[in-house]
């Protein structure tokens, strides 16, 4: 009996054993590196390394918005002491650094409070106690398992505490990076800022793998370009068993280089700003702003587009009691007006109106007509000239700006005809530009109601019609590139961050033609040189020694308040390498927009390779 009994004994312990030794081979070897994975991950902490956003440079390469490595001190949360906080404050403060110090209310009251609530001992000094809550209080309001203590601290600093916390858990030096405008108000419209990420973005990118927590371009090339800026988001996993499974590198974002030339751009801004001003000081009391904008005929790219008054890029980014000034101001300064500002331009239509008459017959380019001041055709619809001209042709009506022979040109050539070369041409047609812009107001097409007698108000550039800048340059262009309308753009290529890699580069894209003879388009350029040539041309008296041939048209619109001032040109004359629209708003004269378009002329001319050659 007593044998029987030891033999259970030994067969019970023989299966416990066994059921151990099965247990123990399923867990070693056959779920092992499962359960080291586990194991590792429980001890792990895993921290994402965000994306470095591409970087905006012109056309030349130099920087337009770029990035700046800066260090920062980062501590594990679950890992910090408070004699080593304090040591890391006095080493911060010892290289002449600052740590984030964001205490809210620092009485003694609240300290105390704070102090019991993060069970902080006795023994500190006031200071250091101060300093203590500061820090737990800094943790406990941000998220995650990290936080940062230092940001954008010396090299000295950096030094110091690598040497000081040598061998110790929780504390790590990190570069991150800052983003910003190289000439923060120099083309703050055109680049334009990055912001939190809204609720309705998120929800709307939700297949794009954003955070909450992500920054997201918000206007201007930031926001049309962010799937190229943005790059892509990696993970480091720090583990207690040294196992980095599962980290994934960031991606840096691309970098895009833009048609821009940032001397052209300045020459503009500059420009602009002297001329507003030299608008008001003649008496256009209500003279605040106006747009720029000069392409390359090769291709229609955006060589510089300004728009006035601008504001600084890295303020309205940063300061709020800055972006609400700019908000308040009545003058828009946020508002892009070479883009989305649909303004009046008088004259400067007069070319297309000259090009459709005579593509449909209704004149020759001897055509005269007879100016004595006033068009009365339709009574309901009078149109004054400023001059008593006479007898006009295409060339003399075109230099001298004649009403009365547009009025009459269009009235013979009717709306619909009118209307259907303006689109070709681009005026009340979005230019294809890639940020944000306005279509404009093309008369007769988007006017509600319509007379025959509106015409001729809309063949001097008048009734409803409202173009952008950037519209009427690209119009300037077509006509100077022998009809062919390019679509306008602003970025010429995208690279990898290094910019060793081309990934895309803009390349000339037809978008339409006038479909005229070429005769006739000769013959309008001709008489737009007249307009610069002739010595009773409108801009004679600005150009009429100018270096190169220049075709143009002056342009006054009357509106609310003082007349907008416009003009338009192309040059050389003989092979046109440039086209340039200008709108100062209630700038009354159009000599100031003429000044504008010539400094920009003349900044082009001073280094351009083709004209050189």
């Amino acid at each position: 009996m007593k044998n029987k009994a030891h033999t259970v004994c030994i067969i019970i312990m023989s299966l416990i054993f066994a059921a151990f030794a099965a247990r123990l081979a399923d867990w070693q070897l056959i779920h092992g590196e499962e359960y080291r994975r586990l194991a590792a991950r429980a001890d792990s902490v895993t921290v994402t390394t965000e994306a470095v956003r591409g970087e905006i440079i012109d056309r030349n390469g130099d920087g337009l918005v770029t990035n700046t490595a800066c260090k920062r001190i980062v501590l594990e949360k679950s890992k910090l002491g408070d004699d080593l906080i304090l040591a890391l404050i006095g080493i911060i403060e010892s290289c002449g650094d600052k740590w984030a110090d964001d205490l809210p209310d620092d009485s003694e009251a609240c300290i105390n409070k704070l102090k019991s609530e993060y069970r902080i001992p006795d023994g500190y000094t006031s200071k250091q106690l101060r300093q203590l809550v500061s820090v737990h209080f800094g943790m406990n309001q941000s998220d995650g398992d990290f936080y940062t203590l230092a940001n954008d601290v010396s090299g000295k600093c950096v030094s110091a505490v690598s040497e000081q916390t040598q061998g110790i858990d929780g504390v790590e030096v990190q570069t991150y990076h800052v983003r910003a405008a190289v000439q923060p108000s120099l083309a703050p419209h055109i680049l334009g800022s990055v912001g939190a990420i809204s609720a309705e973005e998120y929800d709307a990118l939700s297949d794009k793998n954003y955070k909450l927590t992500d920054s997201i371009g918000k206007f201007g090339i930031e926001a049309a370009l962010e799937d190229e800026l943005r790059g892509k988001s990696g993970r480091r996993i720090i583990s207690g068993n040294s196992d980095p499974d599962g980290s994934s590198e960031a991606r840096r974002g691309n970098t895009v280089q833009l048609t821009l030339d940032s001397r052209l751009q300045k020459t503009a801004a500059d420009s602009l700003a002297e001329n507003i001003k030299a608008a008001k000081a003649a008496g256009a009391d209500d003279c605040e702003s106006g747009a720029a904008v000069m392409l390359d005929i090769s291709d229609f790219s955006v060589l510089a587009a300004a728009s006035c008054p601008t504001y600084d890029l890295n303020r309205y980014s940063s300061d709020g009691d800055y972006y609400m000034s700019l908000a308040e101001n009545e003058a828009a300064p946020m508002f892009n007006r070479a883009c989305s500002g649909s303004f009046a331009c008088g004259s400067v239509f007069k070319p297309c109106v000259a090009l459709a008459a005579l593509e449909d017959g209704v004149i020759t380019p001897e055509t005269e007509i007879y100016c004595a001041r006033c068009y009365d055709y339709y009574p309901s619809n009078v149109v004054a000239c400023m001059h008593y001209h006479g007898n006009e042709n295409l060339f003399t009506a075109l230099a001298h700006s004649c009403n009365v022979f547009f009025a009459e040109t269009g009235r013979r050539l009717g709306i619909k005809k009118m209307s259907a070369l303006a689109e070709k041409a681009g005026l009340g047609e979005y230019t294809g530009i890639e940020i944000e812009e306005s279509r404009g107001v093309l008369a007769g097409r988007d006017s509600e109601e319509w007379t025959d007698g509106n015409t001729v108000q809309a063949a001097i550039g008048q009734s409803d019609n409202a173009f952008t800048p950037v519209q009427l340059a690209t119009y300037t262009a077509t006509l100077a590139n022998g009809g062919r309308r390019l679509k306008t753009h602003l970025v010429r290529q995208i690279t990898d961050y290094s910019r060793t890699e081309i990934i895309y580069e803009a390349k000339p894209e037809t978008v339409s033609d006038l479909g005229v003879k070429q005769e006739y388009l000769d013959d309008v350029k001709k008489a737009m040189l007249a307009v610069t040539a002739d010595p009773e041309g409108t801009a004679y008296s600005e150009f009429y020694d100018y270096p190169v041939k220049v075709g143009a048209k002056t342009g006054t619109a009357e509106n609310a308040g003082s007349d907008h001032a416009a003009f338009i040109c192309f040059a050389p004359f003989e092979k046109p390498e440039v086209a340039v629209s200008v709108i100062i708003e209630h700038g009354a004269n159009t000599k100031f927009a003429m000044r504008t378009a010539k400094d920009m002329l003349s900044a082009y001319f001073e280094n351009s390779p083709k004209t050189n050659n």
